[in-house]
């Protein structure tokens, strides 16, 4: 594969990933029984403040992104697009599709989106252009205190989820499920949508090293 035709499939991945992690949240918020732990707090603050769930995800995620600053983080073009397309996509997803009704139907948006979710975890880490906001924050925190990966990532999680419910978000079986498989499945997509290394070996508007901040949204 040439130099450009490897960019433009990473490219092509990450936008694909990043718009199919939106669609994947939108399955979530439909089928009512639980989100994503950052999506319980979006979820919330759109009750709140009138807001849709995607303005808010966007909103929250450019006020991450200010955090890296003193925890001296350096975004990539994964991590601008991130901000930018999620929160789009899961709108644009909401607005036509229909609410579930009755249990089998809401565990068919459940398991689709979670599913679905793994699949664009892996699509757009595995472009490597930089991880999230959210997984940047982790990392940064992790770098600057010393605590452990898995401490911080469980501290944050625990902080946006119990801010989340008490401000109105789904947290549910759907996001206790969400916790225990999105590690496996990203890890399974991870290894389908890797991109082999460049004909010239560069990794150019990459950054970050998105196999160690997997999915910390």
């Amino acid at each position: 594969m040439s130099t450009r035709g490897h960019l433009t499939r990473r490219l092509v991945q990450l936008y694909g990933g990043l718009a199919l992690y939106g669609a994947s949240s939108a399955l979530l918020v439909r089928s009512g029984l639980g989100l994503e732990p950052w999506n319980v707090l979006h979820q919330g603050l759109a009750e709140r403040t009138g807001l849709s769930m995607g303005v808010v995800l966007t909103v929250v995620g450019a006020a991450v992104l200010l955090l890296w600053i003193p925890l001296r983080q350096r975004p990539g073009l994964g991590t601008v697009s991130n901000v930018l397309v999620i929160g789009a996509a899961m709108d644009a997803t909401l607005a036509v599709l229909p609410g579930a009704h009755g249990l089998p139907l809401r565990i068919g948006f459940l398991v689709a989106g979670i599913v679905l979710n793994g699949a664009a975890t892996g699509l757009y880490i595995a472009a490597r252009f930089g991880p999230g906001p959210r997984d940047g924050l982790m990392t940064g925190l992790h770098l600057r205190t010393g605590l452990s990966v898995r401490l911080v990532r469980t501290a944050i999680e625990i902080t946006v989820v119990a801010t989340g419910f008490a401000l109105g978000g789904t947290a549910g079986l759907g996001t206790l499920l969400y916790a225990v498989s999105i590690g496996p499945l990203a890890q399974v997509f991870l290894r389908v949508f890797a991109v082999p290394p460049s004909p010239g070996g560069s990794t150019v508007v990459a950054a970050g090293r998105p196999r160690g901040a997997i999915l910390r949204r």
